[in-house]
């Protein structure tokens, strides 16, 4: 069995930086890039609101240059999964994709959460060339352009306002024939010009040569109203939601109603002694790059005091 005084679980811009300060600290981490290493980033073409890059960066240099940094400083990162966890005493086993058990004396949670999507085949055909899960990362490359946000709650309805600050025109899909929204919300988008709402109606697929071009949509299935329709749009924003990914941790450690990792005031401490969470495993508010960063190095740093204290 293999002993270490820090595992972090996940990668990502959270798990990179944990790495990072956790070497430095010479707590020699062990960590488990897992199935898609450098998380949500590596599918985001452009990044341009990350500090150091004044002409931008890809989502996958950017992701890379941490990876490569926290190797600089001799983080043993491994290209696995963790298939279970056993938080009941320390150190805490963590059981990996091949059977191996390693024994850590701190756990840093860093495993990411997933944007919802529609199932759709073309969604992940025009992923990063039209489709995105996230608004505030890639809506300045649709300026002066139409684009459409799916979803009828509040974070739908903040996207699209945020999208009309910048795109000409916002189409808001709708399912239901309501938003889900507050009050205050809704009002903001019914008032907006730019914003053009298509309730009760539902997406069928996307289309366009090399890059998305439109979408193919439908209203009132199942109805004598049932209308199909295509729309021409630059860009296609899902805003229906993020599954965090905490599924092999929820037996030990305190999630929300929607899964998200509870933290302990302003650390990364979690209801388990030794056990961190950072980035947007346990932030169902901001989820951006440079947030998750500092959740990570805060999350380093904590554990390396909890070491400190109970060596």
């Amino acid at each position: 069995m293999t002993t270490t005084k820090c595992i972090i679980i996940g990668s990502g811009p959270a798990g990179y930086t944990a790495a990072i300060y956790a070497s430095r600290a010479n707590l020699q981490p062990i960590v488990l890039e897992g199935m898609a290493p450098g998380g949500q980033l590596t599918t985001t073409t452009e990044v341009e609101n990350f500090p150091g890059y004044p002409k931008g960066i890809t989502g996958p240099e950017l992701m890379a240059d941490l990876r490569a940094q926290a190797q600089r400083f001799d983080a043993d990162i491994r290209s696995t999964v963790a298939t279970a966890v056993d938080f009941s005493e320390r150190p805490y086993k963590v059981t990996l994709a091949d059977g191996e058990v390693i024994a850590a004396e701190t756990v840093i949670i860093a495993t990411g959460a997933t944007a919802r999507y529609l199932g759709l085949p073309d969604e992940q055909k025009y992923l990063g060339m039209g489709v995105s899960a996230c608004a505030t990362c890639d809506g300045f490359f649709y300026r002066n352009r139409t684009v459409a946000v799916v979803g009828g709650g509040d974070t739908a309805c903040e996207e699209a306002i945020y999208l009309s600050s910048l795109a000409e025109k916002v189409y808001l899909i709708v399912r239901r024939g309501v938003l889900r929204a507050s009050k205050v919300m809704q009002q903001r988008v019914f008032e907006n010009p730019k914003i053009q709402i298509l309730f009760n109606t539902q997406t069928l697929g996307l289309f366009g040569n090399d890059v998305l071009e439109g979408a193919h949509l439908v209203s009132h299935v199942g109805t004598d109203k049932e209308d199909k329709f295509d729309i021409n749009i630059d860009g296609f924003f899902l805003a229906i939601g993020h599954d965090p990914n905490t599924a092999i941790f929820k037996p030990w450690v305190d999630t929300d109603e929607q899964g998200y990792i509870k933290l302990h005031g302003a650390t990364s401490h979690t209801n388990v002694p030794g056990v961190f969470a950072a980035g947007d495993v346990a932030d169902p508010v901001y989820q951006q790059a440079v947030v998750a960063a500092g959740m990570g190095c805060r999350a380093a740093l904590d554990a390396e005091r909890f070491l400190l204290e109970n060596e």
